[in-house]
């Protein structure tokens, strides 16, 4: 399965900057921001406020790998629990 990079513009904290991600990551963080109800500039912006290092790219990808990470997580630990 092949994802090349596409690099975009977006406005994060009112100032225009290009992100370079695979399709995967930009399909990820249409997901997330859509099931968040705001905007892809609002969610990325969001991340870029909160990451201690690093560039805007890799903190994306981690924020998505992280994202579902945590919902397969909490999918098997829902399996796990014993019906009532």
């Amino acid at each position: 399965m092949k994802s090349p990079v596409v690099k975009r513009s977006i406005v994060v904290a009112g100032h225009k900057t290009s992100v370079s991600l695979e399709e995967a990551f930009w399909n990820g963080m249409k997901e997330i921001s859509g099931l968040r109800n705001m905007t892809l500039s609002e969610l990325v912006g969001e991340i870029d406020g909160n990451r201690q290092q690093g560039n805007l790219s890799s903190a994306i990808r981690l924020f998505v790998l992280d994202y579902f990470k945590s919902r397969a997580m909490a999918a098997i630990q829902a399996e796990k629990v014993p019906a009532q």
